[in-house]
């Protein structure tokens, strides 16, 4: 699938049957042609009349394309987990489970697992290693009123990739450690005047600080570099505005789900389409 913004219209041209669907996730994780892993030989496969699978044109031995991914023993149909997919990634403001009730035509218990099994997906892709260089760090509070909203830090990589996570406070001690978890020792952090970034010196990172409480959201640095939080505040209005709007209320248990979502689609964005098949890859 290119990595152009396609038409329902041209998905379903495209996945227009439950065949269709499975020789994608067969193309896509295996390849109709690749080496067997049973007799070594580079072969091609050739799909089997009365089983989701695959038989090798060397030694005749199977492949199941969907085995061991959440689509193994599935009743729902494919092209079904495949439009459910495809929603997720061409979506901004997220998908909820009774639009995806509306959407496939199934119970909305199905729509929330389809749902719930997809956000995992992107949040296992979404995993990164220690972010480096100059990073932003960030608190919020979502969810409804004070006392029970649920705690999120975003950290990112100053024009490179995100990582946002559920927190149980906004201490010293726990700020701390999301940092050491996240961040490569020795980057720039950048932060807001929160007294719980106050041991990110003394943990070996260069700390920056912006002024909210004064209105300030930028400050130029000796070395030329801007001392904010922006970016990391984009990403908190969009998820903010989602969940008000799409899901209405999120709980703490699953929050770190919907972070999982909301960031595979802000650190793969370029990828437009290709979303689609980089969690075809991962199923």
């Amino acid at each position: 699938m290119a990595n152009t913004k396609i038409t329902v219209r041209e998905f379903f041209a495209r996945f227009p049957t439950e065949e269709a669907c499975l020789e994608h996730v067969m193309n896509v994780r295996f390849g109709l042609r690749h080496a067997c892993e049973k007799c070594g030989k580079e072969a091609s496969f050739h799909r089997l009349a009365n089983r989701p699978a695959y038989s090798c044109s060397q030694c005749g031995a199977h492949v199941y394309p969907c085995a061991g991914t959440i689509l193994q023993d599935t009743r729902t149909p494919l092209q079904m987990w495949f439009y459910a997919i495809y929603l997720f990634v061409t979506t901004r403001h997220g998908v909820s489970g009774k639009e995806l009730e509306r959407q496939l035509g199934v119970t909305y218990k199905t729509a929330w697992r389809i749902g719930h099994q997809i956000r995992k997906l992107m949040g296992n892709v979404s995993a990164y290693e220690q972010l480096s260089g100059h990073i932003e760090m960030d608190e919020a509070f979502v969810g409804g009123r004070n006392s029970v909203k649920t705690v999120v830090v975003g950290i990112k990589e100053r024009g490179g990739p995100m990582v946002a996570v559920r927190a149980p406070d906004v201490t010293r001690y726990t700020l701390q450690l999301l940092a050491l978890r996240h961040i490569k020792h020795g980057s720039t952090v950048s932060t807001d005047e929160h007294k719980g970034y106050h041991l990110l010196t003394r943990a070996g990172y260069t700390h920056h600080t912006v002024k909210h409480s004064a209105k300030e959201y930028a400050r130029r640095l000796p070395d030329g570099d801007l001392a904010s939080v922006n970016e990391v505040e984009s990403f908190w209005r969009v998820f903010k505005n989602s969940i008000r709007s799409t899901h209405i209320h999120v709980s703490s248990k699953y929050m770190n789900r919907y972070l999982g979502e909301f960031t595979f689609r802000s650190n793969h964005r370029e990828m437009k389409n290709g979303m689609f098949d980089l969690l075809v890859s991962v199923l």
